[in-house]
């Protein structure tokens, strides 16, 4: 058998985290390979499967990336499916989970092009703090904090004014809470949690992602907050082979999810290997059962 693990050029030398996936997969006896995604000359139809991991360059070419989903997905299996790829990049997928009742953080939806007025929207919902981001977008690109002061809206404004010009955005409350408990991950495989880690980043700082010199560490969340996790994984469509649910915790003190990542998130096998197992056999028998090899 024969997986690729899909990833981007100039992948970042500090990226070590699948290797106990690459090790469980090779000590599975799996041959694997690591082409680059928007590599043209990659015959996709060699492997037995595609594990989409670092292609992390994608979200300023989406559509170039949802087409190679698709093309690869006639060709191969992949995992995530297409399917999922399509409707995962953009986070108005935000918009289904909430509809489906899974609590997530209050947003207003600005397409590209609409003029908004910041000041305006934060006195309709009197938000003190926001926070803007991207609809397509990645490690904090895009995003800014600020609060309801007249520099810091105008600064917001003009942040945003440029954004909108060439991409969708979310406006949303900005809950201080990532600064000091961070963001909770719980990672799933086949549905199932395998373990969770909890973000910290840098004092003063919002975002947590390894890039800007985040912390991160083993965690244990309640019961409650695993069940609704579940239920947003379990409210795909599609089967997702992994999924990883992020949260930060609103001023009531529930959990509110920030995103679903169900594309190439980084999965936390740093702090358990034994996911990093459970996802290579999990990827062996997706592959065994949609019958391409022989059992």
């Amino acid at each position: 058998m024969k997986i690729a693990l899909a990833t981007c050029r100039d992948l970042p030398e500090w990226e070590i985290d699948d290797r106990p996936l690459e090790a469980a997969f090779q000590d599975a006896d799996i041959t694997i390979e690591k082409p680059v995604w928007d590599d043209d000359n990659v015959n996709w139809s060699v492997y037995d499967a595609c594990l989409i991991r670092t292609t992390w360059d994608y979200s300023q070419r989406r559509a170039r990336f949802v087409n190679w989903a698709q093309r690869v997905a006639g060709q191969t299996l992949l995992l995530n499916s297409a399917e999922i790829v399509r409707w995962n990049t953009d986070k108005r997928y935000l918009r289904d989970l909430e509809s489906a009742g899974v609590p997530t953080i209050p947003t207003r939806w600005l397409e590209q092009g609409e003029a908004a007025s910041v000041e305006r929207l934060l006195a309709e919902r009197n938000w003190d703090r926001a926070f803007l981001k991207p609809v397509v977008g990645a490690s904090s690109v895009g995003t800014m904090r600020f609060r309801r002061t007249a520099d810091d809206m105008a600064q917001a404004q003009r942040h945003l004014d440029q954004w909108l010009a060439t991409h969708a955005m979310m406006l949303q409350p900005y809950y201080e809470s990532v600064e000091t408990e961070g963001e909770y991950s719980v990672i799933f495989v086949e549905g199932e949690p395998t373990h969770a880690v909890r973000k910290t980043p840098v004092p003063g700082d919002y975002r947590v992602q390894d890039d800007y010199g985040a912390h991160d560490e083993p965690a244990q969340l309640n019961n409650e907050d695993i069940r609704v996790a579940r239920r947003a994984v379990a409210g795909v469509a599609h089967a997702p082979l992994y999924a990883r649910a992020d949260f930060l915790r609103c001023p009531d003190g529930v959990l509110r999810m920030n995103e679903l990542e169900l594309v190439e998130p980084s999965l936390f096998f740093r702090h358990s290997p034994t996911a990093a197992v459970t996802l290579a056999h999990a990827t062996i028998e997706r592959v065994r059962s949609s019958g391409r090899i022989a059992s």
